[in-house]
């Protein structure tokens, strides 16, 4: 099992215990504003969810939660490659969390995984998270309009795409 530690945090495979940490990001309301889909409503959504997590083929996928202090605060990782994405509790918010778990899990995937360049559908309105990306080296590659249904409303979105970088290249 593969686990990637930081200064500040550890990015493990998520377990069935990670259930009641993972339920407070993914049932808030501001943390999910972007997310694929409405706030869950209860534990038996979020167990759901954890399960496919924790069920996925390593062969495409490679998806972390995100431990700082022992706690679980969010997820990084890709649900299936090669498409980035990541979710921290609101507590964690502003403090460059994410961008440390998502070097970490850039790093990794390119190393361990043949793909040619890591992707990201972000919503236009989450300005946060297209700044994060860009500063990771992550560049525009396109939009679309009316991609995505979460919670009745139509969502708009902005490719993203960050190329494997030239070997021998180091961050």
């Amino acid at each position: 099992m593969t686990e990637l530690v930081t200064p500040r945090l550890r990015l493990r495979p998520a377990r069935a215990g990670d259930l009641d940490a993972i339920h407070a990001v993914l049932s808030d309301p501001p943390a999910m504003a972007y997310w694929s889909s409405p706030p869950h409503q209860d534990l038996d959504q979020t167990r759901a969810w954890l399960a496919g997590m924790i069920d996925a083929d390593p062969a495409q996928s490679c998806d972390f939660v995100i431990e700082r202090d022992g706690q679980v605060i969010g997820k990084a990782g890709c649900w299936r490659l090669p498409e980035v994405g990541y979710i921290l509790g609101r507590d964690h918010w502003g403090q460059g969390l994410a961008r440390e778990a998502l070097q970490a899990v850039i790093a990794h995937v390119f190393a361990t995984y043949p793909v040619a360049a890591l992707t990201a559908d972000v919503d236009p309105r989450n300005a946060r998270s297209l700044a994060l990306l860009a500063r990771l080296g992550f560049v525009e590659t396109g939009r679309a309009e009316r991609t995505i249904q979460v919670g009745g409303v139509w969502c708009d979105s902005v490719y993203l795409s960050l190329a494997r970088p030239a070997e021998g290249m180091r961050d």
